[in-house]
């Protein structure tokens, strides 16, 4: 019987075996692709790594190249010929060449840039644009009407706008540019009320108010700055 136990089990064995090998002929194919699928699917994740950190460090290298002369100008030359290769690093050089021309008292140049930022085609996060539009109407400053400048500030102070509080600013200072100190304080007090003021604009406000001839309205807490 143990001889026999043992033949069946050998011959067993073997059929599976037999089915093994023929299942492998069969659809062993399938987990060579497979293989191949997730090898080459690895490498490819870890090429397009490599080339994002190599256009980040190119990116970051120029960007420092073009701001470490110690002349503005140059500095201005130097972001002017800047091109990157992603849209959130093209936003920076712009941010950064208008700043510089600023500095250079090129303000009209510097509104060019930021506003070009507003309106470009690359997918740019709304939060960039919106401070591109801001920045766009201070660095205009009054060689642009007073009309057009408010026009700008009230479509950013609208409710829930994140740059809503210090487009408000801007515009009280805009009333008091017309000689509407009354409006200017009543801007102000709403201002320093809103329950998202932070310390340092509420501050801001609060001694403009006092300046103008008013008194601070009480206030709630106010966020801390960031």
């Amino acid at each position: 019987m143990s001889n026999t136990d043992s033949f069946i089990e050998e011959v067993t064995e073997e059929v599976r075996r037999d089915r093994l090998f023929g299942l492998i002929r069969r659809y062993g194919w399938i987990a060579v692709v497979t293989v191949i699928a997730i090898v080459g699917a690895a490498a490819f994740n870890e090429y397009q790594k490599s080339k994002a950190r190599t256009a980040a460090q190119n990116t970051g290298d120029a960007l420092i190249g073009a701001v470490s002369s110690s002349d503005a100008a140059e500095r201005v030359a130097g972001l002017s010929d800047l091109t990157t290769e992603s849209p959130d690093a093209q936003v920076v050089a712009d941010m950064l060449l208008a700043t510089h021309q600023i500095e250079v008292g090129s303000g009209e140049e510097a509104a060019q840039t930021l506003n070009g930022i507003t309106t470009s085609d690359l997918e740019t996060p709304e939060i960039y644009r919106q401070i591109a539009a801001f920045k766009a109407v201070l660095a205009e400053g009054k060689n642009t009407p007073v009309a057009d400048r408010r026009l700008a500030l009230e479509a950013l102070a609208g409710p829930g706008m994140p740059l809503a509080l210090p487009a408000q600013e801007q515009l009280a200072l805009l009333s008091l540019e017309e000689g509407d100190v009354e409006g200017a304080i009543t801007q102000l007090q709403a201002l320093i009320q809103d329950a998202a003021v932070t310390s340092g604009l509420r501050n801001r406000a609060s001694q403009l108010i006092v300046a103008l001839g008013g008194t601070p309205a009480n206030t709630a807490p106010v966020l801390a700055d960031q």
